[in-house]
């Protein structure tokens, strides 16, 4: 028979790790505006990963050439966050390797693969602790169909945080969900600043708060009383099972403007997003923090493609889109401008097998800057 009271002890862990991360949380800033030298991380990752980071490296290294030479930009490659040496560590991030990024100020990162089954958890999940990256935020702009979304999906908390922290009893599996306060209260505000410094006018909230009355239930009581700071902002709330199909309707879809969401939720319905867009290789995100911050393609590092010997076919749109993310944020915005032109200048060539390959496609966007 197990012993209950060794699940309650688990539990009690948890619980207290949980209140020493809201009490251990640093909120000092990092200010771009004054920055004199910024380092930007590459980090290759796994499958795909190291193709499409690299064409994007080369089209940074042609924006910024003028700032690397005078050394305000520092592009630093850091090695080491592969599956094969997670593992043989048996570690989502290395030590040294989270050594590395730390001496960073903000990355650009290849996706990943996590392990299937075992304990060990994602090299994104980490890294979203390690640096507090609390703000995932994804756009989908389609134009011709009138689309403008901006998704802030709350990143270091719901189920991922703790998703590889359950317990496992005879006959029984039990895995764990945390909202806190802290973490709602930053990603909401987060979304409502992004509306009012960009002139957006309304803001859903996606919860299903229906059913998951505490934590999702919490989500939705903060969000609407942060909303008082707001007036200018109409705020509605949805269920995220209706959101989906939401997105997908006409003409409901076209007032949608900034979307706030818990963490499994935004995690799900930015992958739909992104295929009303083109796919999921033509969508970047950030993941923001006070001090910290790394951007990245939605998608996985497709290790099928890799075993067909397709991996030069990859679309590195997601990932050079992240990189005109990370130029805004570190204010670098003229050099962010010209990068999204040249994409759009792009925005015709097909890029997969019967098409061209990734590094056309990169050749072709550095030739537009």
């Amino acid at each position: 028979m197990y012993d209950i009271n060794q699940a309650l002890e688990h539990f009690k862990k948890i619980l207290e790790g949980q209140m020493e991360r809201i009490a251990n949380t640093d909120t000092t800033k990092t200010d771009f505006t004054t920055k004199k030298q910024v380092v930007i991380g590459v980090i290759d990752g796994d499958g795909i990963g190291p193709i499409i980071t690299e064409h994007a490296y080369n089209v940074l290294k042609v924006l910024l050439a003028d700032e690397i030479e005078a050394g305000s930009i520092i592009l630093k490659q850091i090695n080491g966050l592969t599956i094969e040496n997670r593992i043989a560590c048996n570690q989502p991030i290395p030590t040294d390797v989270l050594a590395e990024i730390k001496t960073c100020d903000v990355l650009l990162k290849g996706p990943t693969t996590t392990p299937h089954g075992g304990t060990m958890e994602s090299a994104n999940v980490a890294m979203r602790r390690e640096l507090d990256l609390y703000a995932n935020c994804r756009p989908v702009c389609i134009p011709e169909q009138n689309i403008d979304w901006m998704f802030y999906r709350e990143n270091t908390e719901g189920e991922y945080v703790l998703g590889s922290k359950g317990l496992e009893l005879p006959g029984m599996a039990v895995d764990f969900k945390v909202t806190t306060d802290m973490g709602t209260s930053r990603i909401v505000r987060a979304a409502f600043e992004y509306a009012k410094n960009n002139g957006k006018t309304h803001l859903s909230v996606v919860t299903k708060a229906n059913i998951m009355k505490k934590t999702d239930g919490k989500f939705t009581a903060i969000a609407h009383e942060i909303a008082k700071d707001y007036p200018g902002i109409e705020v509605e709330d949805y269920y995220i099972d209706i959101m989906t199909a939401n997105l997908l309707k006409d003409p409901l879809r076209q007032k949608f403007q900034v979307i706030v969401l818990p963490n499994l939720y935004g995690d799900i319905i930015t992958d739909e997003a992104a295929q009303l867009q083109g796919g999921v290789g033509t969508a970047g995100s950030a993941n923001i923090g006070d001090k910290y911050a790394m951007f990245e393609a939605i998608h996985g590092s497709a290790p099928r493609m890799i075993e067909r010997g397709q991996g030069h076919y990859a679309n590195p749109a997601s990932m050079i889109k992240a990189s005109a993310m990370l130029l805004r944020h570190i204010c670098r915005t003229k050099a962010a401008e010209r990068l999204e032109k040249a994409m759009d200048a792009c925005a015709d060539l097909t890029v997969g097998v019967g098409g061209i390959t990734g590094a056309e496609y990169a050749e072709a966007v550095m030739k537009n800057l």
